[in-house]
């Protein structure tokens, strides 16, 4: 069974920090992705990672305050979000793909999705 699950959402203030994780299973993804949605905004693309970690891309709005890793042994993608902002309330996904060991910004690339968690910052 394919799943991927996040954790590690919450509340914040803003300036803090949060670290979300994405257990995966079921499959072999090759490229892993971040993506966000605020209440009635269009999903955000935040970050991508291939299968081994050795190639991410991000977002403009997030380099240098998000970090993505992969941790190959637990088979678990991270995000690292520092100096948080309001405007970073959504609820965070994690998806995943199996086409490509690209890490892709195009939202539609990723098949496989988690059920999101939701991070609130605070002002």
């Amino acid at each position: 069974q394919v799943q991927l699950v996040e954790s590690g959402g919450g509340l914040v203030q803003a300036g803090g920090s949060l670290r979300l994780s994405c257990a995966a299973s079921g499959r072999d993804f090759t490229s892993y992705a971040w993506i966000r949605q605020a209440p009635g905004k269009e999903q955000e693309f935040l970050a991508a990672i291939n299968w081994s970690g050795s190639s991410t891309v991000y977002a403009d709005s997030v380099k240098g305050r998000f970090t993505m890793s992969r941790d190959n042994a637990k088979n678990t993608v991270n995000l690292q979000m520092n100096s948080l902002k309001p405007e970073d309330t959504a609820v965070y996904y994690c998806a995943a793909d199996r086409r490509t060991g690209v890490p892709s910004r195009v939202i539609s690339s990723y098949d496989f999705w988690g059920q999101g968690t939701q991070v609130t910052v605070s002002s």
